[in-house]
């Protein structure tokens, strides 16, 4: 199974590493633009996992593999551009989604290799799903999908409990490995079609009049109210 965890990270990569690509052609950057944001979105959150963790060097770094494969998915995007800037705006939260299911699986399994307890290991989950889109998304001057209405993290937390909770059953790691996937790019393409959200809690306030509108003159009713306020504030100074 060791083969087969390694080959969905590298699928979790690839698409990753595309989802960079395809924001970088919409945000009119050059090659090397396409590349860091690739990059970033195909290593970044397994980066940020292992630096938590404390495994040293990261990941890429023993296996300069992914680095590779970023460089390759890069290539093919820049030969089949016209390809991809035919692609709908649909197809860049998909390619996330599937990413972020790809990752959260791997970054919950290698958490509980390294010894974590469940509630790290989710959160490990969850942060190499969801961080190299951030870093994606600030380096394009996009609001973040994770601080969006629609879910998100919450797609990845719930994949990673179903993870953890299956491991510690001990059900086979296929279907321990299904069920995560499928939990999380459920939730997530769920939220994409539907427009699903969390709730959302914020205060209701009464913005002030401007100097404009404290200026206008007030209609006949206003003028009446206004008069009677007059009235009440004399009888009672009296």
């Amino acid at each position: 199974m060791s083969g087969v965890i390694y080959w969905l990270d590298m699928a979790g990569v690839i698409v990753f590493a595309l989802s960079g690509v395809i924001l970088a052609c919409r945000s009119r950057m050059d090659p090397f633009g396409m590349l860091v944001l690739a990059a970033v979105t195909g290593i970044g959150g397994g980066t940020l996992r292992d630096l938590v963790l404390g495994v040293r060097p990261v990941f890429w770094v023993t296996d300069p593999t992914y680095l590779w494969v970023i460089l390759a998915t890069v290539g093919v995007s820049l030969v089949g551009f016209h390809y991809i800037h035919r692609l709908s705006r649909g197809f860049l939260p998909v390619a996330d989604a599937f990413g972020l299911a790809l990752f959260t699986v791997i970054g919950t399994h290698k958490a509980l290799l390294l010894g974590t307890s469940g509630v790290v290991a989710v959160l490990m989950g969850m942060m190499t799903g969801v961080a190299g889109g951030m870093i994606r998304d600030v380096l394009a001057q996009r609001v973040p999908m994770v601080l969006r209405e629609e879910i998100y993290a919450t797609a990845a937390m719930a994949g990673g409990i179903v993870y953890v909770a299956l491991q510690a059953l001990e059900v086979p790691l296929t279907f321990a490995i299904a069920a995560s996937l499928s939990v999380t790019l459920g939730l997530r393409l769920a939220a994409i079609h539907w427009h699903l959200a969390l709730p959302v809690f914020a205060w209701v306030t009464v913005p002030p009049k401007t100097h404009d509108e404290a200026a206008a003159p007030l209609s006949t009713p206003q003028k009446a109210k206004e008069r009677v306020r007059m009235i009440r504030r004399e009888r009672t100074r009296r």
